[in-house]
């Protein structure tokens, strides 16, 4: 199937599940993780419509910014691990960072942003299962963070995101997902634009929704398998 195809089938799938559980499609957004593809085919996904990407790294996404940076209304998300070496260009490139995970991050993403005269939405990455391999801040460091972050003036925390241990099983999931909207439901009180919950990806995405997610991200369903590998 094509790209055009595979979006047109996901965003069905989407609203299946939404309407499955209450909700209006409208309430998530579908994001195409475009990491270890070229930029020719995030063009092709805009083409069929696409609006909202995910990429990995700086250093790759820089690659493909001349290619995109005409895509009028597109926006691009780093849904990666941030080095802090790397923030200055992440500012640049990105219209929001969906992976922080300390306070230094967030503080030099600021920095950088002030610089530039944007405001850049952040997410904070919460890490809920055991694996080394997961990046995000411990649950309960989280309140601490997001004091912290909202006495930042370029920066804002506007939801949080996870990812659980990838199973063939969806429903393994279910429990990291309630346990991200539980979280994100007790830091509202205090912070009331904390309202976005990025979780489910193309596996376990309809029961992401089921559990509250404002934005699942996919990848391999819209573009296929990885056509080369990651730069390090």
């Amino acid at each position: 199937m094509s790209i055009a195809e595979n979006i047109a089938r996901l965003n069905e799938e989407i609203a299946t599940a939404c309407r499955r559980s209450g909700r209006e499609p409208s309430e998530v957004a579908l994001m195409a993780v475009s990491k270890v593809h070229p930029a020719e085919s995030i063009v092709e996904a805009y083409q069929a419509g696409q609006r909202l990407f995910g990429e990995n790294r700086v250093q790759e996404f820089e690659q493909k910014s001349a290619t995109v940076a005409g895509l009028s209304g597109a926006a691009f998300h780093l849904i990666g691990p941030l080095q802090s070496n790397k923030t200055n260009k992440a500012a640049e490139l990105f219209d929001a960072i969906d992976a922080v995970d300390s306070l230094k991050i967030a503080q030099r993403l600021d920095a950088a942003a002030k610089a530039r005269g944007k405001i850049l939405p952040l997410l904070i990455e919460v890490k809920l299962s055991y694996e080394e391999s997961k990046h995000g801040i411990a649950p309960a460091e989280l309140p601490a963070l997001l004091d912290a972050i909202s006495g930042l003036t370029a920066v804002q925390a506007v939801g949080l995101m996870t990812v659980p241990p990838w199973s063939e099983d969806a429903e393994t999931a279910r429990p990291y997902f309630r346990e991200l909207r539980r979280l994100r439901d007790e830091a509202v009180k205090q912070h009331p634009k904390l309202q976005q919950l990025s979780m489910g990806m193309s596996n376990d995405f309809r029961v992401a929704i089921e559990e509250g997610s404002t934005c699942v991200r996919v990848g391999t369903a819209i573009f296929g398998k990885r056509v080369y590998p990651a730069e390090s």
